[in-house]
This record gives structure tokens, C-alpha cells and sequence, in this order.
């Protein structure tokens, strides 16, 4: 015996009662009909909001690997560094495992979450859908835990901390767009709305 569904079912995350998708204005959300769990959102606007977003953050994140980083005034010498620069600093100095950590988590998986999330909205928005997107989508997902650039600024701000009574420090623009770079990063991923990916399609059908 085979249950037939509705066209549009969704499962409660916390206790899997399946039931009907509700349609919802822009803004809305819907919750379990059981125990009140979050199922979904209606973001308004939700792809041209999430596109211009990340393309903010593309240039910003221009913007903090061309301006310096951080620089240290100590006795009328004035050291600046960027974010590559601090990288191969830490190459030079030996420490390898942790120059290519930071060179992985704040400079190469940003790049490769905001580039693969720009693979997915642009065809959306120009209304060349393909099922082949909601697996791509799946990808970006196991991307974003290993960017890790607010670890990086936090630490970083620890070890500035430490100097202060050393030097005067003076944060670079590098370091404000990168704080920018994680607020935009985290609006883009609040205003996106799955659902669109999910209501691909089938292979071969007209969009």
C-alpha cells in the first residue's frame, strides 16, 4: 500500500510529521502544526537581495586582501601588514600548519563559499534552472563551516590586545571590510530562500 502525498509536503525537522506546505506571503514564516517548530520562510525578494549581498561581499572581500590589515606604530616605525602578507610572514617563520590554516579558512573557503553561491543565484535569476542545482547547493552548504573568518579577526584581536602595551595599533580598512565581510555574509545567507531550489523542475520540463 503506497501513501500518495501532496505535491508540496514538508517534514518537521524536530518530530517529522509530514504535512502541507503552507503558501506564504513575503515576510511570513510557518511552523509545525504539532510542536510549533520552524519549517520555512518567505524572505521578500529573496534572490535579488541575496545576489546584491554577496556580490557586497565579493567586493569586499576585494577590499580587505588589497588594504592593509593591521598596523603597529613602536617607536617611530610604522609596520603595516596584509592578509596574504601576514600569511607568508607565517610561511617564513616556519610555521606552515598555521599559515596554511589561516590561508585556508579566511582567505581560499570565503572565496570558494561567495564564488559557488554566485554559480547558484545568477542562472536562478536569469530563469535557467537546472535539477542539478539543488546538489551543487548541498556542496556550498559543506563549504561555509570551514570559512572561518570571524575566528580569524577574534584571534586576531586577542593577539592585538596582548601588544597594545607595546605599541600603538592602529586596525587597517582591510580589517573593517572583513568585519563588514562576515555581517553582509550572514544578511545574504538569512535573505536566501531554499524553497527556490527545491521547485526546480523536473529534467526536461520548460521552465
Amino acid at each position: 500500500m503506497h501513501l500518495r502525498l501532496p505535491a508540496q509536503t514538508i517534514a518537521c525537522h524536530e518530530c517529522d510529521l509530514l504535512q502541507a506546505e503552507p503558501e506564504l506571503a513575503p515576510g511570513q514564516t510557518a511552523r509545525c502544526a504539532r510542536c510549533g517548530a520552524f519549517l520555512a520562510r518567505n524572505p521578500p525578494d529573496s534572490l535579488d537581495r541575496t545576489l546584491a549581498l554577496t556580490l557586497t561581499a565579493m567586493l569586499l572581500y576585494l577590499v580587505a586582501n588589497a588594504w592593509p590589515l593591521v598596523g603597529l606604530e613602536l617607536q617611530g616605525r610604522h609596520v603595516q601588514v596584509t592578509l596574504f602578507g601576514a600569511v607568508q610572514a607565517l610561511w617564513r617563520e616556519g610555521m606552515t600548519p598555521v599559515a596554511a590554516l589561516v590561508f585556508g579558512t579566511a582567505l581560499l573557503f570565503p572565496l570558494l563559499e561567495m564564488a559557488m553561491i554566485l554559480m547558484v543565484l545568477l542562472p536562478l535569476r536569469l530563469g535557467r534552472v537546472s535539477p542539478r542545482m539543488a546538489p551543487f547547493f548541498r556542496l556550498v552548504r559543506s563549504v561555509q563551516p570551514w570559512g572561518m573568518v570571524e575566528v580569524f579577526l577574534l584571534g586576531m584581536l586577542v593577539s592585538l590586545a596582548k601588544l597594545a602595551h607595546m605599541a600603538t595599533v592602529i586596525l587597517g580598512t582591510a580589517f573593517w571590510a572583513m568585519a563588514a565581510l562576515i555581517l553582509v555574509l550572514t544578511a545574504a545567507g538569512r535573505a536566501f530562500d531554499p524553497r527556490l531550489l527545491w521547485q526546480v523542475p523536473p529534467e526536461g520540463a520548460q521552465s
